[in-house]
């Protein structure tokens, strides 16, 4: 019988880094925390994404800054030039929302590190203050700039900030100054191809690909065969350790996409949600013919699943992944 195939592996495998030794982007830090926090809003220990999440689309991309030379510190001011460079994006993930996020206010051994966020326009000196959502959450900001990545119906190749920051209180001694976090600019996409067939696999990365695990499923058939003769849900998960891709998907750790094994019974019954054709093709190869195939138990229903990843050019990922993880049988 035909194997199932693991599309989620497909999917993620284009997305893999090109050398066992590849270690681009923060594998700690605030960025990252930040992340897993709305990762764990999102969804559960498996993937699947929560009932009444709001995060309103299926991609979020994180970006990093790249900033300029120079010593920021000035006495009790910090002034940081930030550039954020958009080039590259995938022209299947439409721009619905960005955002920058940052910290307004860290505490100091002695007083409060304030800060805020100036935009810098083309051919213009930096002074236009951008304000901050009104209740930020867990001591984050964030704030909107779409309209100053967006012209028209395309998108600018970068966004300049300055991330200016001063030292209120008491004043520190010979205390080091304490560099701000970086703020970072947050992408919220709509990837019209999230779930859609995956482009061709890049050649092999010297790591398990998803053949072996092919080979794997069709053995695991074998040994859950047992007593589970009806058609119904049988779990596989594969765990993105045992592929090596741990050190750059973040969550979930395993991947349970399932599968519906097992004979159709000869009267089809209600929960199996099987359509008109099949309960004839029953009848008839039960009362009329018998070379005439029994249906086939196949998927029913699926789910998503959502997937945190670091990118190889160091920035954040979070993408849902629709029809990954099969949750009902039927007999087709």
């Amino acid at each position: 019988s035909a194997v199932p195939t693991l599309p989620l592996l497909q999917a993620l495998q284009t997305r893999a880094p090109g050398s066992p030794g590849w270690r681009a982007g923060p594998s700690s830090g605030q960025p990252l925390r930040y992340m897993l926090n709305l990762y764990r809003r999102a969804a559960d220990r498996e993937g699947r994404p929560r009932r009444g999440r709001s995060l309103g689309t299926n991609t979020i991309r994180l970006v990093q800054a790249s900033s300029h030379g120079g010593q920021p510190w000035a006495g009790r001011w910090y002034v940081q030039p930030l550039t954020y460079h958009l080039e590259g994006q995938p022209e299947a993930e439409h721009l619905l929302r960005a955002t920058v996020v940052y910290l307004p206010s860290l505490p100091l051994v002695r007083g409060r590190l304030l800060c805020a966020l100036e935009l810098v326009a083309a051919g213009k000196a930096p002074g236009v203050l951008l304000s901050p959502a009104a209740h930020p959450r867990r001591g984050w900001a964030e704030v909107d700039v779409t309209p100053h990545l967006v012209l028209g119906n395309s998108s600018v190749g970068s966004l300049a900030l300055r991330h200016v920051c001063v030292r209120a209180g008491r004043a520190g001694g010979h205390d080091a100054p304490v560099p701000p976090s970086r703020p970072f600019l947050l992408l919220y996409l709509n990837d019209t191809q999230a779930g859609l067939a995956p482009p061709a696999a890049e050649p092999h990365r010297h790591r398990r690909d998803t053949g072996t695990l092919a080979h794997d499923l069709s053995n695991y058939l074998r040994e859950q065969g047992g007593e589970k003769s009806d058609c119904s849900l049988r779990p596989f998960p594969v765990s993105f350790a045992q592929l090596g891709w741990d050190h750059w998907i973040i969550a979930p750790h395993r991947y349970n996409p399932r599968y519906c094994k097992g004979a159709c019974p000869h009267l089809l019954r209600y929960d199996y949600h099987a359509p008109n054709h099949a309960v004839v093709q029953s009848f008839v190869h039960q009362l009329v013919d018998a070379n005439v195939p029994r249906p086939s138990c196949v998927p029913y229903r699926y789910s998503p699943i959502s997937v945190l990843m670091i990118e190889r050019n160091g920035g954040i990922l979070y993408k849902e992944y629709e029809n990954m993880i099969a949750e009902s049988c039927t007999c087709r």
